[in-house]
């Protein structure tokens, strides 16, 4: 009883962090303007008519030092975000003063909104806006691209593209190929004549060469193969 009596509190003060929701947007760190609440909520609104699936975002200062990932799983089993059987609810928490972002997706719809996904949409479309500290444009980024994926489109190519891939050995490849495939050609018509043996032997290395790498590759074998002769 008395161990129960001391929980209380604690019971108590974590219920009351989590917040009930009444529309799709709510913003308890009075950062957004209400004419941008309004319009993201209206936005919102139209997605769950058309798609049926619940995308809710939230706004708060600080999660109290609770982590970010079970305080947005509380707020959505208390707000039952998504559609009951089918769990196709998405949370964007924003914890401002903890500079934090967590994308809270339903199992239902954990298909369309990978966790690569998630991890692409708070990189490229959050953290840059929230770091000139435009908070609506990050938000609203972010929605877009969570209502692309959720109407079951692709997110545009990343922001930031892969490297591109080096094919062939390279100069120092190809230099390296002309001069064994010279020394191995060098004893195979070593009785030939050297006027004989350059040109031959640089016509065979350049036109393997051609065929391993590139057309310049080829050029800069079949010199190096009649040097080497």
């Amino acid at each position: 009883m008395l161990a129960t009596l001391l929980l209380l509190p604690a019971l108590l003060h974590a219920d009351a962090a989590v917040p009930k929701l009444a529309r799709h947007v709510t913003d308890l760190s009075g950062t957004l303007t209400t004419v941008q609440v309004d319009q993201l909520d209206a936005q919102l609104t139209a997605l769950e008519k058309a798609k049926g699936a619940q995308l809710v975002v939230l706004m708060i200062g600080s999660t109290d030092g609770q982590p970010i990932e079970e305080y947005s799983l509380a707020v959505a089993e208390a707000n039952k975000i998504g559609r009951k059987g089918t769990d196709d609810g998405v949370l964007l928490l924003v914890a401002k003063n903890d500079r934090a972002v967590r994308i809270e997706v339903g199992y239902g719809l954990e298909g369309a909104i990978p966790d690569a996904a998630n991890a692409r949409i708070i990189r490229e479309y959050i953290t840059p806006k929230f770091r000139t500290g435009d908070y609506f444009g990050g938000i609203s980024d972010a929605v877009g691209a969570l209502t692309q994926l959720i109407e079951g489109e692709p997110l545009p190519a990343p922001v930031r593209g892969a490297p591109r891939e080096q094919h062939g050995p390279g100069f120092q490849g190809v230099f390296v190929l002309a001069l064994f495939a010279g020394v191995f050609l060098r004893g195979v018509l070593g009785r030939a004549h050297a006027l004989v043996r350059a040109p031959v032997g640089g016509a065979i290395i350049g036109g393997l060469l051609w065929l391993l790498v590139s057309a310049g590759a080829g050029v800069l074998g079949a010199v190096l193969g009649g040097v080497f002769m």
